[in-house]
Parts: C-alpha cells; structure tokens; sequence
C-alpha cells in the first residue's frame, strides 16, 4: 500500500448526465495539499460551498450515497470515491456544478482510464493508515447484512451477495490486493432489476439511467408491450424482448459483474472513513445504509484511538540502536543513577528508551520493603535521561554536553511500576530545539498501557 500522500498531477474534467437526476453534469477533479483530504465543492450555488467527503455528512443513502453539510447536496459519489481509494489519492478538491456525480458508464472505469492518464504526484507526507488490531462486526440482523473487520497485513475485502434472483445467483466477489482495483473492478457497471424501473422513475430515481451506463436484469419473462411501456418513460425505443437474463442480451464485462460492481460500491463507500484502513473485511450482502454506517462507526474508532496514547513497538529480540556503552558514552550518569537500558529508535523530533525494572534495584530497599514500587520521581528521571539522549543527538559532541531541567509539567501517573516491568519511553519533542531549550512530551508505558506522562523543559549546557 502508497506509504506517502498522493494528488493529481494535474486536474481532470468530466462530462455527462447525473444517473437519478438525468442534469448534465461538469465535474473537475484538482489537485490538492497535503493533509487535505477529499473535499467537493458545488460551484452552482451561492458562495460555492465545500464539502468534506466524509461518513460523518452521509444524509441519504437510497440508491447512492448523498452527502450534505453547509446547506449544500451531492449524490452517487460512491464510483468517485472508489476510485480515489483504489488508486491510492488522498487529496483533492472536486469542483462540480450540480447536485450529483456524472454516472458516465456505470462503473469506474473513465475515472481510472483519466486519473492515470493525468498522473499521479507523491507528496512528502506520510499517509495515515488505521490498522484494524481486533475483529470487529458489524450486523444488519434484520436484513441479514454483515461486514467483519479482521487483522490483516494488508487490505483486501471478500464479498458475497445472495438477490434470491434466478439470473444472479449467489455470487462472490474478491479483491486481493488494493493493487488489482483498476482492472478487476473499477470496470464494473451498476445494475438495476427490470421490474424496479418504474417505481424507482416514478420516485423520482435513475431519470438518467440508460442501456449504457447499467445493467439491466430481467428475472422473469415480460411482454413485449410492457418492456415498450417502460421503455418510453426513458425515452428508449428498439429494446428488445427477451425470457429471461440481461435486456438487449448485454454481455457482462466478468461471469460475477454484479458482484464486483457491489466491491466498488462498499469501496466508495469505505473511502468516507476519510482515510485508508489496513486489514481484511468480508461483507455479506453489503448495500449503502450498511456501508456508511460501518464507514461512521470506524472513523469513531479512530478518532477515540487517536486520543489514546500508543505504545512503541518493541521487540526485545532487535537489535538496539544505542546499547549501555552507548549511552555510557553519551549521559554523564552512572549507576546507581544510570536509569536507562537502551534506544531502541530515534529521529530528529523522537526518541524511543528502555529501563528493565528489577528486584536488584537500590530504592527497593526502601520504597517500599513489603510492597516495592518505583518511585514516580525515578520514573520522571528516567524519561529525562532518554530525552537527553534525544537532545544530546542535536549536537556534534555530546560527551561535552549536558541537559538540565528548567520545568517539568502535566505529570500524571496512571500505573505504578513493579519489579519484572519493562519501561517503554518515548519522548517526542513539541517544538523544534531553540538555544539550547528543549520542550518535550514524555510518556512511559508498560506493555501497551500508559503509566506516566508529562511534559518536560530542559536546557543544552556545555560542560565546564
């Protein structure tokens, strides 16, 4: 999967009637920074209001998928949105003048053909991808709909649909790898049972649907006057009867076209979590109300994960990156006051150490005999050691260096620390290092819970 940012090398402009609203519709697709995320705006109405393509705005989900915010509309997104997920595009402003997404052929296939032709730029950001770390389902028990999130190393989706319909059959759908969606799904048509035509045009629906940009199923044998009766209410005359199968004997693009098409449908609609996901979903009988319920509740997950902190990897069996003598050669401190073990990562902004608690440890003695327990000052000196590691990286010789405090603030202890714990420290700084004072975020964590956490100020000094 793209571990980078990406937009358009250049805008794109599409053509061609709204599928439900039959309005010839100009959409053009932008170019657009980093962190922007996909926005549309209706440069039809006043002020030309945006908005963000995002679960949380899904008003209507009847035959596509509408978004609203700021007073303004856009509908049958979901072939657009697929498309940007597949192709692995975070961002870009979709400038359109009308309330609904060209339908084009039913699939996605121009979206690719163009977006490809138009080039892709990567930008110099990295892209946030949400792991899925548990099983997770979602139910429709009512409807007997059901999507599973599972742990996975990378992103795929099966796909199964039963419509009880003689020419469908049940049928399954896969999608490997995000790197098979331009040729084994995007070319997939939109379809639509021969005996919903007329109540969906009499709601209002698919006035701009068409033997060219759909499927069209006829499940039982329909007379002739019929077929021409509905046929005038779209303004198609010439189509021709048939028992049983596709109107106009269409020839499906795959065996399983229906299936794949409803692939690309829970794709464009998974885009509205508003950022790439990473693991395995197997969807049973998926449809659009389900879709963006799933797409909502996820951005929920991510938005309550994103406020917990999280521990760094560490797996003991790596290698460090700093050892004991390292360190020796970089803090002053010795034992018994040498409370780091190792650096497992650093950068320039953060630095990952580790302090393997034990027994052996002189405060034991008295803190406490009966029930030990590190010392939260201990802790709070230990994280400032790995972050003076951090800020003794930012000069040419730290052996000549060494880090002071100036204030320590927002200290919370959540756990308190035993004998056989491995502290975890990851110190990141909050603003770029200015005259020798460095302003850091600490945090300490035993296996993936927080134990402590605090804000620390220090100062650079050159040693006498």
């Amino acid at each position: 999967m793209q571990q980078k940012q990406q937009t358009l090398t250049k805008e794109v402009t599409f053509t061609g009637k709204g599928l439900h609203t039959g309005i010839e519709v100009t959409m053009t697709v932008c170019p657009a920074p980093v962190n922007h995320g996909v926005k549309i705006q209706r440069i039809d109405l006043p002020d030309q209001p945006i908005i963000d393509a995002v679960a949380d705005n899904v008003t209507a989900f009847e035959r596509g998928t509408t978004l609203e915010q700021h007073g303004a509309r856009i509908s049958t997104i979901e072939h657009l949105m697929a498309t940007l997920m597949g192709l692995c595009i975070d961002n870009v402003l979709i400038k359109i003048n009308a309330p609904e997404a060209p339908i084009l052929d039913g699939s996605a296939r121009f979206y690719v053909e163009a977006f490809m032709a138009a080039g892709l730029t990567e930008q110099d950001e990295k892209r946030f991808v949400y792991e899925i770390r548990e099983k997770f389902v979602y139910r429709d028990e009512q409807n007997k709909k059901e999507i599973v999130f599972l742990p996975d190393e990378d992103f795929s989706i099966d796909l199964m649909i039963d419509y009880n319909s003689q020419v469908v059959g049940n049928q399954y759908a896969r999608l490997n790898k995000i790197d098979e969606f331009a040729t084994q799904i995007a070319p997939c048509r939109t379809f639509v049972f021969f005996h919903e035509l007329e109540p969906l045009f009499k709601h209002n629906l698919i006035k701009g649907g068409d033997l060219e940009n759909a499927i069209v199923i006829v499940e039982k044998p329909v007379p002739q006057d019929e077929i021409d009766r509905v046929a005038t209410l779209f303004n198609k005359p010439n189509v021709e009867r048939i028992p049983t199968g596709y109107l106009n004997h269409l020839d499906l693009r795959f065996p399983n076209e229906i299936a794949r098409h409803k692939l690309l449908d829970l794709m464009g609609d998974l885009a509205l979590i508003g950022f790439p996901i990473k693991g395995k979903i197997i969807a049973t009988k998926p449809g659009h109300q389900i879709n963006t319920e799933v797409a909502r509740t996820i951005r929920k997950l991510a938005k309550k994960e994103a406020m917990k902190p999280v521990a760094p990897r560490y797996n003991p069996n790596d290698e460090p990156l700093v050892d004991i003598n390292g360190i020796r050669k970089m803090l002053p401190h010795r034992p018994p006051f040498l409370l780091v073990d190792k650096i497992t990562h650093r950068t320039s902004d953060y630095v990952v150490g580790i302090k393997n608690v034990t027994m052996n440890e002189p405060f034991f003695v008295g803190h406490f005999p009966d029930e030990p327990v590190m010392p939260g000052v201990l802790v709070i000196e230990a994280m400032a050691q790995v972050g003076g590691i951090l800020a003794l990286s930012a000069v040419d010789d730290p052996e000549n260096y060494s880090t002071y405090f100036i204030k320590i603030d927002k200290v919370r202890f959540k756990r308190k620390v035993v004998p056989g714990d491995t502290l975890i420290f990851k110190l990141e700084l909050l603003e770029p290092i200015r005259r020798g004072i460095v302003n850091m975020l600490g945090q300490a964590f035993v296996g993936d819970t927080l134990a402590t956490e605090g804000e620390l100020m220090a100062q650079i000094v050159h040693n006498k």
